[in-house]
């Protein structure tokens, strides 16, 4: 069985945010988020990251974070082409923006070759969770049903002050496996409770407190690829008309279907550590404030690299 390996998405635009957050420094030793996440997957025992970057970040990228790193652990990188397109599509007139988390993972098929954890380049998500999802996918697994796991958090604990964030929303079963993921793109603190619209604000769905929410860690065997490279046509098919500037092919909404399907079962481990992360420009102190804490506390060395 092939060891897992870690893929960072890291190609988002990082509107919100003002900037390419995936490489802002979060200490004075120029680290960023994603490099903490990186050094909690490697002494979970990943030994291989796949970062998915933007083809004109790639000098920069490995400036500025990967190149360190590869110096501990194998280093490779995929690129995101917005013309990474099946036959027959082609990019529309004006479009910027990726087209989302399934097709970020999709672009890095030709380098995955058995199981593999996906983690956004933006996101802290706490040793414990590396650790958990790595002994899962060195298990072997049953050949009847595709067997992934996803990472939950509770909502309370994924929240920003500054403004609204995208969650998987879940429901789980009574066996622990997930039940069913809605992808919410506008979700904020309203008074003492959390809510999602998706009418731009004229309406508003309260979000139970203790519900468990997605922040894009999965656990996945090789077989989602193949799924992903046949879904992602009949996604363009119905939605590129519809919103050719903005659709996105979300890595949960293929989950789901394959999970109504039959086809996949989707184990659920929760995590009770708060999620750090940088949406807003007003997020980073925060941050930096937690991982100094975390250092002092003796969780990080200065240097994570050498």
């Amino acid at each position: 069985m092939e060891k897992p390996v870690l893929v960072v998405m890291a190609a988002g635009m990082g509107s919100r945010y003002g900037g390419l957050k995936q490489m802002d420094p979060m200490d004075g030793k120029g680290h960023a988020i994603l490099d903490f996440s990186v050094y909690d997957a490697m002494q979970a025992g990943f030994e291989k990251v796949i970062f998915i970057i933007k083809e004109e970040n790639e000098a920069v990228f490995k400036e500025c974070v990967g190149n360190r790193i590869a110096g501990r652990m194998q280093v490779a990188y995929a690129f995101q082409r917005l013309s990474a397109l099946p036959a027959g599509f082609e990019v529309p007139a004006g479009r910027e923006k990726p087209f989302g988390t399934g097709h970020a993972v999709l672009c890095c098929k030709d380098q995955i070759n058995g199981p593999f954890a996906v983690i956004n380049a933006d996101d802290f998500y706490g040793r414990h969770a590396f650790r958990m999802i790595y002994e899962y996918l060195s298990r072997p697994k049953r050949a009847d049903t595709y067997q992934y796991v996803m990472i939950g958090y509770i909502l309370e604990n994924t929240l920003t002050e500054n403004g609204y964030v995208a969650r998987g929303v879940c429901r789980i079963d009574e066996t622990g496996h997930l039940a069913e993921i809605h992808e919410r793109t506008h979700i904020e603190r309203r008074g003492d409770e959390t809510a999602y619209t998706e009418d731009g604000g004229a309406s508003w769905v309260t979000i139970p407190k203790g519900s468990t929410v997605s922040m894009n860690m999965w656990g996945f065997e090789q077989n989602l690829l193949e799924e992903l490279e046949k879904r992602f046509p009949e996604f363009l098919r119905e939605h590129l008309a519809k919103n050719p500037l903005k659709c996105e092919f979300f890595l949960p909404s293929a989950v789901q279907q394959l999970m109504q399907e039959g086809k996949a079962k989707v184990t659920v481990l929760t995590s009770q550590d708060r999620w750090y992360g940088v949406t807003y420009q007003e997020d980073k102190e925060t941050v930096k404030r937690a991982i100094a804490e975390m250092k002092r506390e003796g969780s990080y060395p200065e240097e994570l690299w050498q």
